[in-house]
């Protein structure tokens, strides 16, 4: 890249957008066969049931509260409605059953996979999300969390086998396709005169690592309780190298009006990375979001795609500013 900071740089206008998805669904919607099985699983019926915020996962995401007085976190997905979504959980499940317990995340209490529906019950946390915009106190707490983190999951507990391809990369794609690069240069003026150098940062990344990474760190997959921070969702846990994960998390900064580059100069996991390798996480974050943005059709939860489009464009200003 020129190095050039040019005013094709600038993106006014960036916030964190909604960080909840348009198409969950509500205990009530269940069918009855499937809540059955939910306190079944449990233990003890149900007596009420709340949705909850952060991600965007279709299907049901709620707090449970049972007669027995106990609580649990329950995720579930038909694989007729949400294939995809259900096929996510069911790598969730897998993933979720080999996190050590040193791993800040909530413990798996059960899993049930009847073919069609896909359910998941996890111990209750009871926090929050993080604050939007970032607070410089829990912004500080989070990354001391998932430097701790990726102290206990290197080398990864996980085998490689059972995780999906990290969600990173799309330039190429977006290059075959003019329709497609059209639309991401729409977004993206800044990348449309960079286009050849965001392609290659992608050819010649570098994603040899032995960590096992949550590869979707951004602040709706984030709790905060009074005392501890849990990382929730890991569908898309991946093995790399240990500095992607705070790359991501910072990125996200932007949207706040917080400048990450002082942070990630003085963050251990990132403070010795040749800058080159930060470059290319930056980069195929960005091909990744903005080409799902890009492709998305008129059916898709338009939530999601403003949150890809403001991800995707936050990781560039990132890059755009360390070029």
């Amino acid at each position: 890249m020129t190095g050039n900071r040019d005013q094709h740089n600038v993106t006014p206008g960036l916030v964190m957008p909604e960080a909840t998805g348009g198409r969950r669904m509500a205990w009530a919607a269940l069918p009855r066969e499937v809540t059955a099985r939910i306190e079944q699983m449990l233990g003890s019926p149900v007596v009420d049931a709340s949705s909850q915020p952060g991600g965007f996962s279709e299907g049901l995401a709620a707090r449970v509260h049972l007669v027995n007085g106990k609580r649990a976190f329950i995720k579930a997905a038909s694989s007729l409605v949400a294939p995809a979504v259900a096929d996510f959980h069911r790598r969730e499940t897998a993933v979720s059953q080999r996190l050590p317990a040193g791993a800040p995340t909530p413990r798996l209490l059960d899993a049930y996979d009847d073919g069609t529906w896909v359910m998941l019950a996890f111990e209750d946390v009871p926090g929050r999300l993080p604050a939007q915009p970032w607070q410089p106190d829990e912004l500080d707490r989070v990354l001391a969390a998932v430097t701790d983190m990726t102290e206990v999951l290197t080398p990864s507990p996980v085998d490689d086998a059972i995780l999906g391809e990290p969600r990173l990369g799309g330039w190429l794609d977006v290059a075959a396709d003019a329709a497609v690069r059209a639309k991401v240069v729409e977004l993206s003026p800044w990348a449309a005169h960079h286009f050849d150098d965001l392609v290659a940062l992608e050819q010649n990344a570098s994603l040899v690592g032995s960590t096992l990474l949550h590869g979707d760190l951004y602040p709706f997959n984030i709790m905060l309780t009074a005392d501890r921070v849990f990382v929730v969702d890991w569908p898309h846990a991946w093995i790399g190298p240990r500095h992607c994960d705070v790359v991501t998390l910072l990125s996200s900064a932007w949207l706040s009006g917080v400048d990450p580059q002082p942070i990630a100069e003085r963050h251990p996991l990132i403070r010795d990375v040749d800058p080159v390798r930060v470059n290319e996480v930056l980069a195929l974050q960005a091909g990744f979001l903005l080409r799902m943005a890009a492709v998305a059709g008129p059916a898709a939860d338009r939530k999601l795609v403003a949150m890809a489009t403001a991800l995707g464009l936050a990781s560039l200003r990132w890059l755009g500013q360390r070029v």
